[in-house]
């Protein structure tokens, strides 16, 4: 089989040839998007990570194309009704950074409440060692909220408990068994957003979670509480984070993720070409507006990169794209 493995960084290439000897491998570093045609397109297999978009105009570069996997659990990037008419079988990682998403949620938590990034940058810049304005407050006792109780809002609630924080979730499906495993309670999106002192983001983007918080369920939220979100940018409204954290409904939101994200990494691309939308362009100034906003910390989608967790994804796409070669597909998309 020809197989096309997208978006690499180069130090797989050893593995995926001792693993695929024998098939016609071709490696790149580029992504796959309307605007970045791949030269070489007569794949039966292709590998991508999140920042490729495969949806029908880029399915068509690909004529003889199969089985498609992404290197991620999200894919949101992926239009699959387009990869069903197209009869392309969808493969992805289903958990391979549980503890690792977590833990750098845990890292924007204590960033907020304690004002570290505050502090370090305070002295780089101008050598202070004053304390004014660093006050933060203690996790212990506090209520964390956990909007999504998969694996990694499982392992969120676990550091939690590990903090002496009182946890509890929300989800549309809730597992009353891992309530009891994990020790925390389920209460409604109303309830969580009404209690939490501390609320993280753990849910998959859906037609469901879309602006799950928006210019409504943000009226809900405890005044002064924190938000994080590992998750994807699109579960939370961006106009209405803005006006929570001007107004103080939000003390502080640590953010790894961005509605639009992509625009904004690209936006001189974008900007000028015929895709550029007035929502859309709404959306990358309100981003920016986030960027230059004191009680908000960015990140730049970094919460799954660490090596074991770039490991354990690449030995998990391998072994997709063996079982779908062999005829026997697994950790398919539904």
């Amino acid at each position: 089989m020809k197989i096309g493995f997208f978006e690499l960084e180069g130090w797989e290439e050893q593995m995926l040839r001792e693993r695929f000897g024998g098939h016609d491998l071709r490696f790149s570093n580029d992504k796959i998007s309307a605007k970045d045609a791949p030269s070489v397109v007569d794949f039966d297999v292709i590998s991508v990570f999140v920042n490729s978009v495969i949806n029908a105009e880029t399915l068509a570069y690909f004529p003889n194309l199969k089985y498609l996997s992404t290197r991620s659990t999200g894919y949101d990037h992926i239009d699959l009704p387009a990869c069903s008419a197209r009869g392309v079988r969808v493969g992805f990682v289903p958990g391979y950074g549980d503890n690792t998403v977590a833990e750098f949620a845990f890292g924007l938590i204590l960033n907020l409440t304690r004002k570290q990034y505050r502090a370090i940058d305070q002295i780089k810049e101008t050598d202070s060692f004053s304390l004014v304005g660093l006050r933060g407050i203690d996790l212990k006792g506090k209520t964390l909220g956990v909007l999504g109780t998969g694996r990694i809002g499982k392992e969120a609630i676990r550091i939690g408990n590990g903090f002496g924080m009182h946890v509890i979730a929300y989800d549309p499906f809730p597992n009353e068994e891992a309530a009891k495993t994990f020790n925390f309670s389920y209460a409604s999106l109303e309830g969580v957003l009404g209690n939490a002192d501390v609320i993280t983001i753990h849910c998959p983007l859906t037609e469901q979670t879309r602006h799950l918080i928006n210019r409504d369920t943000v009226k809900l939220i405890k005044r002064g509480a924190y938000l994080v979100n590992t998750a994807r940018g699109g579960i939370v409204e961006t106009a209405a984070l803005v006006d929570a954290l001007m107004d103080g409904t939000l003390a502080g939101a640590g953010l790894d993720v961005l509605e639009e994200e992509g625009d904004v990494r690209d936006e001189m691309k974008l900007v000028g070409s015929k895709e550029m939308r007035e929502e859309k362009l709404r959306v990358m100034l309100q981003n920016h507006s986030l960027m230059h906003m004191t009680n908000a910390l960015i990140t730049p989608h970094n919460a799954f990169n660490t090596q074991e967790a770039m490991e354990r994804i690449l030995n998990t796409t391998m072994e997709n794209v063996a079982s779908f070669i062999a005829g026997t597909p697994k950790n398919l998309v539904s």
